[in-house]
């Protein structure tokens, strides 16, 4: 079978993914931002992860001159502005809280709506297809106790074990 754009989304929106909201400023300390669920854990013996970025995101230029991001995992409070971040707004943070990373060059950190986030410096940066891969550092962490903002099938859900099965499973 021919796996196209439509299958290949298909294949990937078929699992629930966590939602983040990645961020970066740049040069003038102007935030920037966008929904992503394409982040991935690369080491915690080098603390690290790996996001990825289309050509045409606006945020890209911020990130490649700051060599800096934060990733905002969110929790359920943050549903609405996962579709603000999604959307060709002008000014996505208008009506979000947000103080500046002191880690990670001003990035925008979501404390209110965040489940958690890391604040990441860029190690390497590769060009894949239509989109930039940066594998990041991550220096600075927090996690606060909320349940975590989930998406599937074009659908947003929250992920909360009320199974005893499932409670069960995750112990194994």
């Amino acid at each position: 079978m021919n796996v196209g754009p439509a299958r290949f989304s298909e294949l990937f929106g078929s699992f629930p993914t966590p939602i983040a909201i990645i961020t970066a400023t740049d040069g003038e300390g102007e935030p920037f931002g966008f929904t992503s669920n394409a982040v991935c854990a690369v080491s915690a013996a080098n603390p690290s992860l790996l996001i990825s970025v289309g050509k045409g995101s606006r945020t890209l230029p911020a990130i490649m001159s700051s060599q800096a991001f934060a990733v905002n995992f969110l929790a359920a409070s943050g549903r609405a502005a996962s579709q603000v971040f999604a959307s060709k707004a002008t000014d996505k943070f208008a009506d979000v809280e947000w103080r500046p990373s002191a880690i990670a060059e001003g990035a925008p950190l979501l404390t209110d709506i965040a489940l958690s986030y890391a604040e990441c410096r860029v190690e390497r940066a590769i060009e894949v297809g239509d989109h930039w891969l940066f594998v990041a550092r991550v220096e600075g962490t927090a996690v606060f106790p909320r349940e975590p903002l989930l998406y599937r099938r074009g659908d947003y859900g929250v992920w909360s074990p009320k199974n005893a099965d499932v409670e069960e499973m995750s112990t194994l």
